[in-house]
This record gives structure tokens, C-alpha cells and sequence, in this order.
């Protein structure tokens, strides 16, 4: 079948449909109807989330943080020594991602894995020194960059009623 042929089908196609559904050009160009979705609150939380791991992304790049990664080695930082049980569960990670982020992590030198002396099958982790740097370098640009453009998109007092707001959910849900 030629293109031509093809474009002649989905021509005399599109003359069949309601005329709501047949859409100009123009109206294909316009946003979409969100409909319900704009009133589900679980839609607009991972929608922000993804725009709010998009700037952290960019705002790290040259440290090549992912959000979790950064979390994970903030919790090492304040809780030198603890179990890696304890901090996947702090923070909701699965054991098998949290030990092949761990993998990535300790390959590039930004931590290591010490067998415990209390248990054996546990192990506890440390930043390295290389780590500390990391994490240092990365605090600094989501302070000046990530955190300071959130803090201007929302305005200090939005900023912290927010996050009270998550907390709720986070605690209460």
C-alpha cells in the first residue's frame, strides 16, 4: 500500500468519527483535559516529585547523585557505624536495590560496608573520605541551587507549612 493510499484511508476514517474526536491541528496542539486527575492528590504528588528529581538531578550532575543515593549517604554521615538494614528501612529501600546501590556507592570509593562485630551476617556502614567530599560538594548545591529555587518557587512560610503537610502524610497515612 502506498503513503498515499494509506493518508487517503485515514482521511476518509477520520470523516467518520464524532466530530469531537476528529481534531484540527490546532486542537491537537492545545494541552490536554486533565479531567479528574488535577483533583487527585496522589497524581499532583509524584508529578511535583518528578519535576522536584529533575532539578536535583541538574543540580548534582556533576557529582552523579540520584536523590536516594544522596539520602543514603546523608544517613551515613549522621549515623556513622549503623547496620544497612537499618538504614534501607529508614528510608524504604528494598534489600536488593539498597545492596546494588551500596555496590555502586562503595565502587566509587564513596563508602564501605565493615562486617559487624556483634553479627556477622550484618553489616555496618561508613563514609570514606572520598565520601565526606562527595557529600560536602553535593549539600552545597542543593543548599544553593535545588533547595533556594524551591524555597523561591514556594516562599518561606509555603515551604514550611509543606512540609509539615508531607510529614502528616508520611506519618498519619
Amino acid at each position: 500500500m502506498t503513503a498515499h493510499k494509506t493518508t487517503q484511508l485515514d482521511a476518509s476514517r477520520l470523516a467518520r468519527l464524532p466530530r469531537e474526536v476528529a481534531m484540527d491541528d490546532d486542537a491537537e496542539a492545545s494541552a490536554l483535559k486533565m479531567g479528574e486527575l488535577s483533583d487527585l492528590l496522589g497524581y499532583s504528588l509524584k508529578r511535583a516529585q518528578l519535576k522536584v528529581f529533575e532539578d536535583f538531578l541538574r543540580c548534582v550532575s556533576s557529582l552523579q547523585l540520584t536523590p536516594a543515593q544522596f539520602s543514603v549517604l546523608l544517613l551515613m554521615e549522621k549515623n556513622p557505624g549503623r547496620n544497612q538494614t537499618e538504614i534501607a528501612n529508614t528510608l524504604g529501600i528494598l534489600r536488593p536495590n539498597f545492596v546494588a546501590m551500596l555496590d555502586g556507592l562503595e565502587s566509587r570509593e564513596l563508602c564501605m560496608r565493615v562486617r559487624s562485630a556483634h553479627d556477622r551476617r550484618s553489616h555496618n556502614l561508613m563514609l570514606t573520605d572520598k565520601g565526606r567530599a562527595t557529600l560536602a560538594r553535593a549539600k552545597k548545591l542543593i543548599a544553593t541551587k535545588h533547595e533556594a529555587r524551591l524555597n523561591e518557587v514556594l516562599g518561606p512560610a509555603n515551604r514550611a507549612a509543606l512540609l509539615e503537610m508531607l510529614a502528616t502524610i508520611a506519618r498519619d497515612f
